[in-house]
């Protein structure tokens, strides 16, 4: 351990003490897009004990320029973005427990999956997934310390690190999501720097959260413009009183009295997950061969027809691609797939 964390060890607030306490510490990243891919790369070389990869999705061409951990060959492939991003991570620190979770984040797998996390690092796109993930941290029903909201766009992005008991959460600073349609990376681009700046930032907290305890973490909101260069940090609001989730303990999010919706943020594209259903990749693909080529490995299967695009998971859940519209995403997924 003292050679290859030697250099974060001689930063003196880290010190061998600190570096021992990463070493038994636990952190999820839920999305291993453009700030989860830097966020699962920088807390694994730092040598946190134990990291898991939540991700719905899958490694696409236009991933590349900005999603560090993943090559063209993983876009060729078709892997989901956990398994590709595991299987990297292993390569640069086979010392550390990687756990690579293909699935989408829900109500009724969250504390499950966050169960036993020390801390949890948003690399999500969409404020419902960020709702469901506050509810979990201020349910009680796991022993997190904090997570750390993150978000970019465009050339801007912005990170606040929550901590249950200390700080306002999610819903004091946003009640309800943003209304109207918001920018996103598929309509106004993103560039590399911002999204890699707002993950360094993400994970500059917890390196310290988890070294230090959350008193070393100050509860301000930054944020960054890359292009403009304008960095700001401006104190986190205070907490609202009436909070239906940190005051009045209302975790709607968690227990499905709101769901988070199937379509993708941002992009084309509606996932189909509403109950669990395993299938047979092989049998599927058998099929579905008689109709157009089909690409499968033991993580996902995917086959293009007519103007669509699908992506099924062993677990019944699908990305169709080529339509905004649930009714036609629920009619592919039972033509094609089963009732």
């Amino acid at each position: 351990m003292q050679e290859r964390y030697s250099r974060q060890i001689r930063f003196a607030p880290v010190g061998e003490r600190g570096q021992e306490r990463i070493g038994r510490a636990a952190a999820a990243i839920v999305g291993c897009g453009a700030l989860g891919s830097v966020q699962a790369e920088i807390l694994a070389r730092a040598g946190v004990g134990r990291l898991r990869l939540i991700d719905r999705d899958f490694v696409e061409l236009s991933n590349l320029q900005r999603q560090f951990l993943f090559e063209e060959s993983d876009a060729g492939e078709g892997l989901p973005k956990a398994i590709a991003a595991a299987r990297r991570l292993a390569r640069i620190n086979p010392e550390i427990a990687i756990e690579p979770v293909v699935a989408d984040l829900t109500g009724a797998n969250a504390v499950e999956l966050l169960d036993g996390m020390d801390v949890v690092l948003d690399g999500t796109d969409n404020f419902e997934t960020r709702y469901l993930l506050n509810d979990v941290a201020f349910s009680g029903n796991v022993a997190m310390r904090a997570w750390i909201y993150g978000a970019a766009v465009g050339s801007y992005g912005l990170k606040f690190a929550i901590i249950p008991g200390r700080t306002a959460c999610f819903r004091c600073i946003y009640p309800d999501p943003p209304a109207g349609a918001q920018p996103t990376c598929e309509t106004a681009g993103v560039l590399a720097p911002v999204t890699a700046a707002i993950a360094a930032l993400q994970s500059a907290d917890a390196l310290k959260i988890m070294a230090s305890g959350v008193e070393s973490v100050t509860a301000r909101l930054t944020t960054v413009d890359v292009w403009s260069g304008e960095i700001r940090q401006v104190d986190a609001p205070a907490r609202d009183p009436d909070c239906p989730c940190c005051a009045r303990h209302e975790f709607s999010y968690l227990d499905g009295a709101r769901r988070v919706p199937i379509s993708l943020c941002g992009r084309n594209a509606v996932q189909i997950h509403e109950r669990e259903r395993p299938v047979d990749l092989r049998d599927l693909a058998a099929r579905l061969k008689q109709l157009a080529p089909v690409r499968a490995n033991e993580f996902a299967l995917r086959v293009e027809i007519d103007a669509y695009e699908l992506t099924i998971f062993p677990d019944g859940r699908a990305i169709i691609k080529g339509t905004s519209d649930t009714g036609v995403a629920r009619s592919l997924y039972a033509r094609y797939v089963g009732a």
